[in-house]
């Protein structure tokens, strides 16, 4: 095991000091290899060390133009402080030097995202679901901003799909409630918004909207 694996392991076993310590051993063997700079840089970003973290990922890339995970660890360091516009370069960066990884794309989509840039999100929160196809959250996103450009049957059929991969996700069903409401589908919202409060009792979004359209149809009756 070479000292970038030791570290790793380290890592892993949130030994921090001994994963350091193996990866300035790694630079020092080896200073023209970018992967010691990033598994530091990824060390610091794990303990909230930005500052420093930022250092080692532009250090790595100043070793090595192509290292993609560089780019991407810069890419979070920048996420991780919500400056989600600065983020996107490096993300950007880390997919066209080769990191074709489901995770690199939704960063990407989520810098987007939260900037409410949603027709830019899109492609890449796509690219991420079929890249991991096994992961309800990052569909969660998709559909969250398929329902941002009103597009809402394809946001209602990814909504689905997530609460297949995970039944208890909540916030599927309250935004499958909604998306029925924008259908004028009264009756089918309420299923999905009783489903989420039955799911997480403390879901207030979905208790108010339960409440307004509980409102309005007897109103109407």
């Amino acid at each position: 095991m070479n000292y970038l694996e030791q570290g790793i392991q380290y890592m892993q076993e949130e030994k921090y000091e001994e994963a350091a310590q193996q990866f300035v051993q790694a630079i020092d063997e080896n200073p023209t290899e970018p992967l010691g700079y990033v598994n530091f840089g990824n060390l610091l970003l794990h303990m909230n060390d930005h500052e420093r973290a930022e250092r080692f990922f532009k250090k790595a890339i100043e070793v090595d133009e192509q290292a993609a995970t560089a780019y991407y660890g810069l890419g979070n360091v920048y996420y991780e402080q919500q400056q989600y516009q600065k983020a996107q370069q490096p993300f950007q960066q880390a997919i066209q030097k080769g990191l074709e990884e489901s995770d690199a794309y939704y960063m990407l989509g989520l810098s987007f995202l939260y900037e409410e840039h949603f027709k830019l999100a899109i492609p890449y929160l796509q690219r991420a679901t079929e890249l991991d196809k096994e992961d309800a959250e990052k569909k969660f996103q998709y559909g969250l901003c398929l329902a941002q450009v009103s597009e809402l049957d394809m946001a209602m059929e990814t909504f689905q799909s997530v609460l297949e991969l995970d039944p208890s996700h909540s916030d599927a069903h309250y935004n499958l409630g909604v998306s029925h409401l924008y259908k004028e589908q009264p009756q089918e919202a309420l299923s999905h918004f009783d489903k989420a409060i039955e799911l997480n009792p403390e879901h207030m979004l979905a208790a108010h909207a339960k409440g307004q359209v509980e409102e309005a149809i007897g109103k109407q009756e």
